[in-house]
């Protein structure tokens, strides 16, 4: 989590001033002089464009190092997996079941819905091009049509050294994810020292983006102009169906799916379990962060729910990085999102690749604020729909990052109160390290 010194803005404000600033100019703009002026042509080209295009890229330019990293470590923290015994299988698999149901929730709703629906098509192909022109380099990468035949066979890389070059995220997170259980299984102090390089990759990683998120609310403001000043009050109908849209998905989830699972899988009153777990939701929610609100969680375990420590502090732990439901709904959602409003017709077929990189993706995304955005711009390339697009979300991904950690840190709980019924703290590790607050 991003700091904030006494008598600044938080950046989270700075971030929404400059949503408003950046819409209000580029709706003034195509309602008094329209988008074809000179003038406004030159801006957008030679100023606002490239300052918003720099900002994307420095997000592109972390995507490899921080999915890598994050997803090694994540299954690394998991420890010696004879130890771990069945709280290890059942974590896995709940966080598997649990997101694969959150993603499809949220894909059904935006197939339902189609909140990116109704954009003048002429006026969405001009931005589509330009994002095509913005961003050459990436896309260039991206395949052109998906076959679930050879999507599953290019999914093991040959060359990890080439697939990375050649921005092939998901051959490069399959490579990350038999590292991490290498890890796992070869323990040696050699390996243990490799480990904390590779976790300090991944600080490196985390470091860099929250500096690059700071300049976020001057490339907010460039993107934002630029769409306001081609679609004018379509954009903002657009916007508010799309919050709509992933709002009533994490609703669905939270309460519906989540209580669901407390009472079929945890044999606990789901009435009991909420009123264990509002600190860590509040805190969850006011900090848009998972790592955060870990240290609440892991007392709510304990004192509010009367888990087992060990368990707690295991499932929580691994958790607070591997079971990002929130995250994978809200990315399944926004890639949909962007592909109907650049009236981009994805398969069903490319669908499930979307989910099924969305469930990988929640393992791999940083538990801190915007941690998800990197990931959402590779799922972007990888299904054809320009990733500059992200911008249309910066503006609102605030809110939607408080509600989605907020469901996140929510299945944790659901998680570790699941995988505690019939257990005792007997065969897990004396030890499980709880990282500190982001």
């Amino acid at each position: 989590m991003t700091e904030t010194k006494p008598g600044k803005l938080p950046l989270h404000w700075l971030m929404l001033i400059g949503f408003v600033v950046g819409l209000a100019g580029g709706l003034a703009v195509n309602l008094a002089l329209g988008a074809e002026t000179p003038w406004v042509v030159w801006l957008t080209s030679n100023v606002t464009g490239p300052i918003g295009q720099i900002f994307l890229r420095l997000l592109f330019m972390m995507v490899i190092p921080l999915l890598f990293s994050a997803l090694v470590v994540g299954v690394a923290e998991m420890g010696d997996l004879k130890s771990l015994g069945r709280a290890g299988g059942r974590t896995l698999i709940l966080t598997i079941v649990v997101s694969s149901i959150a993603v499809l929730i949220g894909l059904g709703m935006v197939n339902l819905f189609r909140p990116g629906d109704g954009v003048d098509p002429v006026l969405a192909a001009q931005l589509l091009e330009q994002g095509k022109a913005g961003a050459a380099g990436i896309v260039d990468k991206a395949p052109e049509g998906v076959q679930l035949g050879q999507f599953f066979l290019e999914l093991v890389p040959s060359n990890f050294f080439t697939a990375a070059s050649d921005n092939q995220i998901l051959p490069v997170m399959i490579f990350a994810l038999f590292f991490g259980i290498g890890l796992v299984m070869a323990r040696s102090p050699a390996t243990d020292h490799l480990q904390k390089g590779i976790e300090g990759v991944f600080e490196v990683s985390m470091k860099l983006i929250n500096l690059f998120i700071r300049l976020a609310p001057i490339a907010i403001a460039c993107l934002m102009f630029n769409l306001a000043a081609l679609f004018g009050w379509d954009l903002l109908v657009r916007l508010a169906a799309f919050v709509g849209v992933a709002v009533g998905a994490m609703a669905i989830h939270m309460f519906v799916v989540y209580p669901a699972v407390i009472w079929i899988g945890g044999g606990m009153s789901p009435i009991a379990f909420f009123r264990g777990v509002r600190e860590p939701m509040v805190v969850a929610f006011s900090t848009a962060s998972s790592n955060a609100a870990l240290p609440v969680s892991l007392r709510a375990a304990e004192e509010k729910l009367n888990l087992p420590r060990k368990i707690a502090r295991f499932v929580l732990t691994v958790g607070a990085t591997a079971n990002q439901n929130g995250t994978a709904l809200f990315e399944g959602v926004t890639v949909l999102f962007l592909a109907q409003f650049f009236q981009i017709e994805l398969s069903l077929t490319q669908q499930i690749i979307v989910m099924l990189v969305c469930i990988l993706g929640g393992i791999g995304t940083a538990g801190v604020p915007a941690g998800s955005l990197p990931v959402v711009a590779m799922i972007l390339v990888m299904v054809g729909v320009p990733p500059e697009g992200i911008g249309l979300i910066l503006g609102v991904d605030r809110f939607l990052d408080m509600c989605r950690t907020t469901l996140n840190v929510t299945g944790d709980l659901v998680l570790a109160t699941v995988v505690s019924r019939g257990e005792t703290d007997e065969g897990l590790p004396d030890e499980v390290e709880v990282p500190s607050p982001s």
